[in-house]
């Protein structure tokens, strides 16, 4: 107690620049999850991508990513067994903090899409088993989220398959695949504006009270889906047949016609993903925060203050700017190559896993997610489509991840208690 009240301002300012520093990381490796599908089926550039992902992904932490301490609230340590010893819950959140935001800074630089979620969790259990005992761990939920690793990949990959064989038979297998395109993609975009707004209502906006029972999301889903559709029809109807020799059956104008649904995915991808994962930085610095503002209280539900959003989302802007391209070029361009249909079907599968993992209340990495989502499409076109040496370094850096930020995390932790005292 004695050593958070001396040590106060000290605690409060390093887990801001933690905070900042693991939001960083987010924008440097995790937006690849909103953009990577788009800018590599070359429906928006890497500037538009940018710009895209700076307005929404802010907006998506500002204004729906309020989440509550998740770290403790979620079960990952035992408050009780905190009580007597708070300022070591400081230390713990401090270390995983920067713990997690030095190995997503290593795998940013060398493109590896890997998961903030597993990073941030792989250090608090860290740090958990080894500062506070091996009964300090839920270790029932670390079992739960490690079988997420095989779960997520495989039902993004098998939806994201089902999804682009359907597009396949329905518009590219038709005798006049461009009219195909324009009588079937407005059922696609409902589907896009549906999902994406189950996963915000579903996942997001409970963080800033608005508390919606599945079926007043489902109605309010259905009612956004009909608008979009709405506005991309309108939109598909400036897209015009463009005749060119070289292109016999028309493809290259059906993927101009997908180009306009890439768009709202990527936008509404960015806002769902900066609402929900933000909290990968700011759940430990808010557990930081309110520690120390009560003097040595630990409440599992305090609220993440408004200005740590913003700098939150100001974090995330910053990563993606400075350093996001590295992790969009991998998932973009490095397992399979990506038109727009085939960006579409991955960013969908990889939306409507999230929908059912919220649902049934499985801890999933949106990272593993869309990789998986990509890998499914790929394999609809053959084997060959796919880049097996890119995926096996992808599958190695997700087996690491864990481990390495529980190891950064422990030596960290000793070194805040060596310094501050114990």
């Amino acid at each position: 107690m004695l050593i958070i009240v001396q040590h106060s301002e000290i605690f409060i300012i390093l887990a801001c620049l933690f905070g900042f520093f693991m939001a960083w990381g987010v924008g440097a490796n995790d937006v690849a999850n909103a953009m990577g599908t788009s800018v590599g089926s070359k429906a928006i550039t890497i500037k538009q991508a940018i710009l895209i992902a700076v307005i929404f992904e802010f907006l998506g932490a500002w204004l729906a990513g309020g989440e509550v301490t998740a770290t403790i609230r979620g079960g990952m340590l035992d408050p009780v067994l905190l009580a007597d010893n708070p300022h070591l819950l400081v230390y713990g959140m401090l270390s995983a903090l920067l713990a997690a935001a030095i190995w997503l800074m290593i795998a940013s630089a060398r493109g590896w899409p890997v998961s903030t979620t597993h990073s941030i969790v792989g250090a608090i259990v860290g740090f958990g088993a080894v500062g506070l005992g091996v009964d300090a761990v839920a270790w029932g939920k670390v079992g739960q989220i490690a079988s997420s690793w095989i779960i997520s990949p495989l039902l993004a990959g098998t939806i994201g398959f089902v999804l682009f064989k359907s597009v396949h038979h329905l518009i590219f297998e038709n005798d006049d695949p461009f009219a195909a395109a324009k009588r079937y993609v407005p059922g696609y975009i409902f589907l896009v504006g549906f999902i994406v707004a189950m996963v915000t209502l579903t996942k997001g906006l409970k963080h800033i009270g608005l508390h919606l029972s599945f079926g007043q999301s489902l109605l309010i889903s259905i009612a956004i889906g009909l608008i979009i559709m709405a506005l991309g029809v309108v939109m598909e109807r400036r897209v015009k047949y463009v005749q060119n020799t070289s292109d016999h059956f028309g493809y290259a104008n059906v993927e101009r016609v997908f180009g306009v649904l890439m768009i709202f995915t990527a936008c509404a991808m960015a806002f769902a993903h900066g609402s929900n994962d933000v909290a990968n930085a700011v759940g430990p610095l808010a557990a930081v925060i309110s520690v120390v503002r009560s003097e040595g209280v630990i409440d599992s539900a305090a609220l993440v203050p408004w200005w740590v959003l913003v700098l939150g989302g100001g974090g995330i802007v910053v990563g993606l700017v400075t350093y996001g391209h590295k992790v969009i070029a991998t998932v973009g361009t490095g397992i399979t190559e990506l038109t727009p249909s085939r960006g579409f079907a991955a960013t969908l599968a990889a939306a409507t896993t999230v929908v059912l993992a919220s649902g049934t209340g499985l801890p999933i990495s949106t990272t593993h997610t869309l990789v998986g989502a990509v890998l499914g499409v790929g394999l609809a076109r053959g084997l060959a489509a796919l880049n097996l040496r890119v995926i096996g370094t992808i599958v190695m850096s997700w087996l690491i991840t864990l481990p390495a930020g529980a190891g950064l995390a422990i030596l960290f932790f000793f070194m805040f208690k060596g310094m501050f005292g114990s």
